[in-house]
């Protein structure tokens, strides 16, 4: 809001960014810009006009950086080679800075004299440091390298919160009191004396020149990631109960999963999409106490289609995989079996189907249920499994496989039922088997062994998902 109305001698506090007034009224003065047309205060302080300039006399005094000038800053982001500090005084001028000034900016190479593989090794964030300025244009630029009296003069353990003490031990310069941490920082000579006098500096622990020892080789190979997580010790002694992470269902240890006896930990496959660790654990509960039960999600929280159920005892395991095992779930018939059996390495037995002729039934209406699919068979053959496809989310795909006792019929079945209708479409019926109608044996490999039907149905499931993902042509403005 412009400030067109306000008395030219009478002052009004001000902060930086404010539309004060516009040039139709003045010109842009002391601490204040001019912005397309308007006036904008860059100090906080009182705004007045005076002979036709506006300007903002701070509160405060600005100060404006100069090279060579030392400032106090504190470390405020890190990346692999470069961080940023901001500026809190600038020694020697007091006032305040302009927001311009207001953060420096260092490279890896300009924080001590000697080899530095990223700057979270030598500065940390937190850190209150003095440092150098090289430049003030077009950005503040710092350096804490070239003077003894530069570098970090105070400095906080990252576990425990307690102020670092300068410590040479090998490779590390400071330890913490409280928890023995130890790490490397970019000493200065006044680091832990305040503004006291010092007669040995500090920074003579920086070891500056020299190549790192076999200690900090080792930590520096563990990556950025490696050495930059530090699990915090509880150093509490105060009488609170010390608590620490475990698994759901653990009794101790120390944040490890126990091991449990062979054959308790089973593995349950081929879960519906929608079936989460809850449903697991009340479709397992009914056959013993369990210790652990979980179903793996993606990282969207998307259900895997799988899950670890673990039971106290062994006998209960092997009741739940005999009453569990080809169980149907929401039409889909889930695998359970003992997780730490050789069968997971691929020594399981392939899968057989039931007995029966396998008969294709294809072009299926999606609201097609299996009492509805049976009674079209009964009076002409003998369903002894049903079979519905659906997808991952559990939807019908619009076909079935039925297996039916009357094997030399498969013709004449296939003759009264092929394109009868269910639900006002007329449905496609063959033999499913290799070697009858629908393939040779021998069929080439990249066929799987399936017929033409059940390659038909294939095609044309793929079709129908390429149509449900086609573009949606993009609206006209």
């Amino acid at each position: 809001m412009f400030a067109k109305g306000m008395n030219h001698m009478t002052p009004s506090l001000v902060t930086p960014g404010m539309n004060v007034s516009s040039t139709a009224d003045c010109e842009a003065g002391e601490g204040t810009i001019e912005v397309d047309g308007r006036i904008v205060a860059t100090a906080v302080g009182a705004f007045s006009i005076n002979e036709g300039i506006g300007s903002v006399t701070a509160s405060k005094a600005i100060v404006t950086p100069e090279v060579g000038d030392t400032v106090l800053c504190e470390i405020v982001k890190l990346n692999e080679k470069n961080g940023e500090a901001q500026v809190i005084c600038v020694e020697g001028k007091p006032g305040s800075v302009l927001p311009e000034h207001l953060y420096g900016q260092f490279h890896v190479t300009n924080i001590v004299d000697r080899y530095m593989h990223q700057t979270s090794d030598a500065v940390r964030r937190r850190d209150v440091c003095r440092a150098e300025v090289k430049e003030t244009s077009p950005v503040l630029r710092i350096s804490f390298r070239d003077r003894d009296d530069c570098g970090v003069l105070h400095a906080i353990c990252p576990s425990c919160g307690d102020t670092l003490n300068a410590d040479q031990d090998g490779d590390w310069n400071v330890r913490c009191p409280t928890c023995d941490y130890q790490s490397y920082r970019a000493l200065a000579d006044n680091y832990g004396a305040g503004w006291a006098e010092v007669e040995q500096g500090a920074s003579a622990l920086n070891n500056s020149g020299k190549r790192w020892g076999g200690a900090a080789e080792a930590m520096f190979g563990k990556g950025p990631a490696g050495r930059a997580t530090f699990i915090a010790a509880d150093v509490r002694e105060d009488g609170r109960e010390r608590t620490y992470f475990r698994f759901e269902g653990e009794s101790g240890g120390q944040g490890r999963r126990p091991r449990n006896a062979p054959g308790c930990r089973l593995f349950v496959g081929g879960l519906p999409r929608e079936v989460g660790t809850e449903e697991l654990r009340a479709l397992f509960a009914e056959h013993g106490d369990m210790t652990d039960c979980i179903v793996l999600t993606d990282d969207n929280g998307v259900n895997r289609g799988f899950g670890f159920v673990t039971y106290s005892e062994k006998a209960h395991a092997d009741a739940a995989i005999a009453k569990l095992d080809k169980h149907k779930v929401n039409g889909r018939r889930i695998g359970v079996r003992d997780a730490d059996s050789d069968d997971k390495k691929g020594k399981r037995e392939k899968r057989k189907d039931p007995e029966g002729l396998k008969l294709y039934v294809g072009n299926l209406p999606f609201k097609a249920t299996e009492d509805q699919l049976k009674a079209l068979f009964e009076g002409v053959a003998t369903i002894t499994e049903l079979v519905m496809a659906t997808d991952n989310a559990g939807k019908p795909k619009g076909f079935a496989f039925a297996f039916v006792k009357e094997t030399d019929q498969g013709e004449a079945i296939v003759a009264k039922l092929n394109g009868t209708e269910l639900l006002g479409r007329k449905i496609k019926v063959d033999v499913s088997q290799g070697g009858k109608k629908g393939g040779k044996p021998g069929k080439p490999a990249e066929s799987g062994g399936k017929t033409n039907r059940e390659l038909q149905a294939m095609r044309e499931e793929e079709q129908d998902g390429k149509k449900g993902r086609q573009r949606r042509r993009p609206k006209k403005d």
